[in-house]
């Protein structure tokens, strides 16, 4: 059985083995979940300063309910500063944004094993309608968050419009979060984040924002971390404003990860069974600090992740996991030429039961958009940086089992206007999907867009690889390595997709633009520039 208690035991070890040293001190809050289990006791509810620094959340919509979240975190970077007992939350949610008129409210319990952070579903509420929530604690409140719920499913019946944002990649030193200053003021449904919401590393001096402390490895670290993320105001605008569907990439937990296996390095989470216990405290972490549901708790290093979210029939958004489940990546994980392992039927990037799920979820949705939303770039990129072909094997190109079989499934059964979603590569790119990339005049069977990063990588260029234009890539439409995010637009007949991009990130007087816009019309897969 997982015991998070098992972690300093095993880090301790692999650590002494290495002639590492680090103070046992750093591990004291491991033990959390078992040390609080049964505590009953409740805290007066009066703080010195406002617990709510962390903002508020919602997420997850459907047609009659959605999530809302907070956390208590009077101190944020120090373990959240809040006594080891259960604390009473008040929430109201109303439809009007003064939260005058008051539709629903009640009090849930904020938990020491959850880092005191909350989450309600709240249900009965009426379709495709904005909602204005908020909590309270004693005397303190919450900012008023915005919500909205989507269109009910029905035969024949569409929603006229979908417009939501596509964003990834906000590490915290190596930009300010603008682009989301912008997001929140833009006209939006909703925020699809694909991952990298945190970064794991230390601190770096070169960037205009420092983390708050070294490479993280407790459940303190991780809480603290994502606690420094969220204090951005920019970040809490955009969650204040829409109701948001999450998945993670690798820095969530670390780099390139892959299944239990962590990539090889010297760090002492390179025995399997220690970096299982490190994933595990990584999974907790996300899950209190984002809107999910209840179901996706982590039990020990599982978390329930993949799902589907339906737009009325507009749209149904198949939430993917490429980290969890996938075998460890051919030839290592870096940019090289492909080695034989690529082609390893057994190799994967969805695991079987994800895969299966993922096909018969498609082969039923009613969606008139079938939205794959997920990490890593599907289509082929052969980035050519020196002589040869050359592909990154940390996305599709090296799970080439999974995405033959992937494209021939969009090829023969043919689910209506399938989509890709992506980001990690801290650039915009938009491709067509083809049923053999090696192959210019082979068919055309779905459409990616794939967004930059937030911040990660700092301000960027306008420079375009040559490769972008070369022959072996005419499924590339667009590239572009600026920051921002990309604004889609669904319609029953047309999807839009607007690419954003920041001047500069690396101080916080950057401006936004769009730097090209692309749609894909119903029934004809791909691409075509506006």
């Amino acid at each position: 059985m997982f015991k998070y208690e098992n972690f300093e035991r095993l880090l301790h070890s692999s650590i002494k083995r290495r002639n590492l040293i680090i103070g046992a001190g750093a591990f004291t809050g491991l033990a959390i979940t078992s040390q609080f289990s049964h505590q009953r006791a409740i805290a007066k509810t009066k703080f010195s300063t406002n617990p709510f620094t962390l903002g508020v959340a919602s997420g997850e919509p459907d047609d009659n309910s959605v999530v809302i979240w907070t956390r208590l975190a009077p101190e944020p970077l120090n373990g959240g500063g809040m006594p080891a007992m259960n604390v009473p939350v008040r929430w109201e949610v109303a439809i009007d944004r003064n939260m005058k008129r008051i539709l629903s409210r009640g009090t849930v319990m904020a938990r020491p094993e959850l880092g005191h952070s909350v989450r309600v579903v709240v249900e009965g509420l009426s379709p495709d309608t904005w909602y204005w929530y908020r909590f309270s604690v004693g005397k303190e409140a919450s900012p008023i968050g915005r919500t909205r719920t989507t269109p009910a499913m029905g035969r024949g019946i569409y929603t006229n419009s979908l417009k939501f944002a596509l964003a990834s990649c906000q590490n915290y030193q190596q930009g300010y979060y603008t682009a989301y200053k912008y997001m929140a003021e833009d006209d939006l449904d909703l925020v699809v984040h694909v991952g990298d919401y945190i970064y794991e590393g230390g601190i770096s001096t070169t960037g205009p924002r420092q983390h708050n402390s070294a490479e993280i490895l407790t459940l303190a670290d991780y809480r603290n971390r994502h606690a420094l993320y969220k204090l951005d105001t920019n970040l809490q605008a955009a969650h204040a404003a829409f109701p948001w569907i999450v998945t993670w990439d690798d820095h969530e937990v670390e780099n390139n990860y892959a299944n239990f296996i962590s990539e090889i390095d010297t760090e002492p989470d390179q025995d399997p069974a220690i970096f299982l216990q490190r994933r595990a405290i990584a999974y907790q972490a996300y899950y209190e600090h984002m809107p999910l549901r209840p179901f996706s708790r982590p039990v020990g290093p599982d978390m329930q992740l993949y799902r589907r979210v339906n737009y009325g029939n507009l749209a149904t958004f198949h939430v993917l996991d490429t980290r969890q489940y996938r075998t460890d990546q051919p030839c290592g994980d870096g940019t090289k030429e492909r080695c034989p392992e690529v082609l390893d039927p057994q190799a994967t990037i969805l695991g079987q039961a994800q895969e299966d799920w993922l096909y018969k979820g498609l082969s039923r949705s009613k969606g008139q958009w079938n939205i794959l939303a997920q990490q890593v770039p599907i289509a082929q990129r052969d980035t050519r940086l020196g002589e040869g072909q050359t592909f990154s094997m940390d996305k599709w190109d090296g799970y080439l089992a999974d995405r033959d079989r992937l494209m021939d499934f969009f090829a023969k059964r043919k689910p209506s206007n399938p989509v890709s979603l992506a980001g990690d590569v801290h650039s915009h790119w938009a491709m067509d999907l083809k049923a053999d990339f090696n192959d210019p005049k082979s068919a055309i069977v779905g459409s990616e867009f794939v967004c930059s990063s937030i911040s990660s990588g700092g301000d960027g260029n306008d420079n375009i690889p040559a490769y972008i234009n070369d022959a072996d890539n005419p499924h590339i439409k667009f590239y572009n390595n600026r920051r921002g995010y990309v604004r889609c637009t669904l319609t029953p007949t047309l999807w839009r997709s607007d690419y954003l991009a920041m001047s500069e990130v690396t101080t916080q007087s950057g401006t936004i633009s769009t730097k090209a816009s692309f749609i894909v019309e119903n029934n004809r897969p791909g691409v075509q520039r506006i």
